[in-house]
């Protein structure tokens, strides 16, 4: 079975140059765990997900250790992980050059990529476009299909004996 035969197809994108309110409010409303960060050429240049959302300033949560001349000068480097926590645009907060699978990827695959990368959720591109999304929950109706399919074969089988 291919990525395509269970893949969502309906989603959601965002712009680099959009807010990260805005990215918050999509995750929100369309259930997904992450946003294909698509161009203006319609290439995707990132993604935006959940997790870019915890270490964030608003929540009060602590900056990463700096090096150690920091903690006694107290000074702040200027890291990426801490310009992230202060990000305001999708841009400077999300992932660039995403991990993603191409439309003919077997499920295996996926699941393979999906657990050496730890991520929940994968954009599906054809050629340089963004097709669809699988992620844990597409998995998981494709697994309940399959247990439907066979339950139902099974009691058939029984039936007929």
């Amino acid at each position: 079975m291919n990525v395509s035969d269970v893949m969502r197809r309906s989603f959601a994108t965002i712009k680099p140059e959009a807010s990260l309110l805005d990215a918050a409010r999509s995750l929100l409303e369309t259930n997904q765990r992450g946003l294909p960060v698509i161009d203006d050429e319609g290439s995707l240049v990132g993604i935006i997900s959940e997790s870019d959302f915890l270490h964030r300033v608003e929540l009060d949560i602590a900056a990463p250790p700096g090096n150690w001349l920091e903690e006694i000068l107290g000074i702040e480097e200027d890291t990426p992980a801490r310009r992230r926590m202060r990000a305001r645009l999708v841009r400077e907060a999300m992932s660039p050059d995403p991990v993603f699978v191409d439309d003919e990827t077997t499920l295996d695959e996926v699941v393979t990529l999906m657990d050496a990368r730890h991520v929940a959720q994968l954009p599906v591109v054809c050629g340089a476009t963004v097709v669809g999304i699988v992620g844990h929950l597409e998995l998981l109706r494709a697994v309940a299909r399959a247990l439907g399919s066979t339950a139902q074969n099974g009691s058939a089988t029984a039936a007929d004996r």
